[in-house]
């Protein structure tokens, strides 16, 4: 085991420990700019996406349990921080590394924010899940987080 691997729980309880603050207000940095916000939300996302995929890969293939626990991890870490927060008004039609897929009802709609719930949610038992380690189980779970996440794209991202 790599030192690197030894700190990972540590890091992952001081960013949970941060989220957890975090999460008790939906204001971002109060010197953010719009641009600013969509490329921190548009970078979290990305990293959603490249740990998704690096289960669907391990569930798809060899089965790759560590690989499997890491990227839920990684996935409930970033549920629990606020990602909410940073589709703010003004953001709607602002540009961060590419132009926002967000839809403008996002900003309206308190759907969103039971939506974003329901990810934190499914997000969290996937962890849970893939630390048991019954790769039947995480099937699942992995399925249902990817309903929670097709939901709100389904609702709130333009189209590609």
């Amino acid at each position: 085991m790599t030192p690197l691997h030894r700190l990972a729980p540590l890091i992952a309880l001081t960013l949970l420990a941060g989220t957890a603050a975090a999460q008790t207000t939906a204001v971002p940095p109060p010197s953010s700019r719009p641009d600013q916000l969509v490329k921190w939300r548009q970078s979290a996302y990305q990293v959603l996406a490249w740990n998704n995929a690096r289960i669907k890969v391990s569930l798809d293939g060899t089965y790759q349990r560590e690989e499997v626990l890491r990227a839920a991890q990684a996935i409930a870490v970033l549920s629990q921080a606020n990602i909410h927060s940073l589709f703010t008004p003004g953001t709607e039609k602002a540009r961060g590394w590419k132009e926002t897929s967000a839809r403008p009802e996002l900003f309206t709609e308190p759907r969103f924010h039971q939506l974003g719930a329901d990810f934190t949610r499914d997000a969290q038992a996937l962890a849970q899940t893939a630390a048991a380690g019954d790769v039947a189980a995480i099937r699942a779970a992995f399925g249902q987080l990817t309903k929670s996440c097709k939901a709100c794209h389904d609702a709130y991202k333009a189209r590609d």
